[in-house]
């Protein structure tokens, strides 16, 4: 107890003056008391430069595909891709992830259409490429896109994935990738021992800085319905939980990684994103890699969804989802929201 002069009455009282500590309320909503002061404390910021924005690539001219499931989000002849990647990149936006769309008739067990040097893949690699070389791009790698099948790999005499002779098919596929100018491949297909693989095949031929994106703990997730159906990717028997990870675990999530790195992945990705920030946090601790997530079709289609029924603030719940996704560690995103997001930033 301290005994001091009120300055309004000058009598002396007795004064409990708390521990510090206890002015730390008053403190936290003085950080808070304006825009200005919000903005200069912010712990986390999100540019457009981290944002990747996944597109999808279809046969032909001047073909805009809208995909129901996902508003907003099309597929893209390569004539009209170009006009989107320029838009993109003066948005701030600089890396996009391509994934080609293949006609049922051109799908067989085998993904043989993956391999085929001048396929729809390489053909926009190199337009974009010759138009706008400043573009990082990059690559997906997987044969879930060109099987009948739909699964991820060749499948052995009990219909089951052969991992091995899938990756070596993984390694063409990466290896045609560069020679159309991919500056980073990305596998997402989950086979073991990938990673060193393509490492290998790129080595090999001389594509030394090509680099490496592994989804590294890919989830075998209900969330990837609009993406299946933008690219009529949905496996016709089965599942994907035998080289998918289980949404039960997450050390395994962190040995998958480990793996990764080891076997030479330059950039590590977790997907789905928002159902697994912990993991994306778990996986933060233990590399020094750059850390992705994908913020996925079923993520993306939900919120435009509520939005559409005027449930959510469309604007407001993206910034929120992407700034958590930063928040629980990733250095980059891919995301279907990633041009709306780029204009909401420009315009802030």
């Amino acid at each position: 107890m301290q005994i001091i002069s009120n300055p309004h009455t000058n009598k002396a009282e007795n004064t409990f003056h708390p521990p510090f500590s206890f002015d730390i309320p008053q403190r936290l909503r003085r950080n808070r008391k304006s825009p200005a002061i919000r903005s200069l404390l912010q712990e986390f910021h999100l540019l457009s430069s981290q944002l990747i924005a996944p597109m999808f690539v279809v046969e032909g001219q001047n073909q805009l595909q809208p995909i129901a499931s996902m508003p907003e989000v099309y597929r893209f002849s390569i004539d009209l891709l170009i006009k989107e990647v320029i838009e993109l990149y003066q948005l701030g936006i600089r890396a996009v992830n391509l994934f080609a769309y293949v006609p049922v008739n051109r799908k067989d067990p085998r993904g043989s259409e993956a391999v085929r040097s001048g396929n729809l893949l390489q053909k926009a690699l190199y337009a974009l490429k010759k138009e706008i070389p400043e573009m990082c791009l990059m690559a997906d790698i997987a044969l879930d896109p060109y099987t009948d099948h739909g699964h991820d790999g060749v499948l052995n005499d009990n219909s089951e994935i052969d991992n091995d002779p899938t990756i070596e098919i993984l390694g063409k596929m990466s290896l045609l990738a560069a020679e159309a100018g991919a500056d980073v491949v990305s596998p997402s297909d989950m086979m073991d021992g990938r990673v060193a693989y393509i490492r290998n095949t790129l080595d090999r031929w001389g594509y030394h800085n090509v680099s490496i994106l592994s989804y590294a703990a890919k989830y075998a997730s209900a969330f990837y319905g609009p993406f299946r159906d933008a690219l009529d990717s949905a496996p016709q028997f089965g599942d994907k939980k035998t080289y998918q990870m289980s949404p039960c675990n997450s050390r395994e999530a962190l040995l998958e990684c480990y793996l990764d790195e080891v076997e030479g992945a330059d950039m590590l990705l977790i997907k789905p994103a928002l159902p697994y920030l912990d993991i994306i946090a778990k996986v933060k601790q233990q590399t020094l890699l750059p850390i992705g997530a994908y913020h996925v079709s079923g993520e993306y289609a939900m919120l435009m969804a509520a939005a559409a029924n005027g449930w959510i603030n469309r604007d407001a719940v993206l910034s929120e989802s992407l700034l958590s996704i930063k928040r629980a560690g990733a250095d980059f995103i891919l995301t279907y929201g990633a041009k709306h997001m780029a204009q909401l930033l420009k315009n802030a």
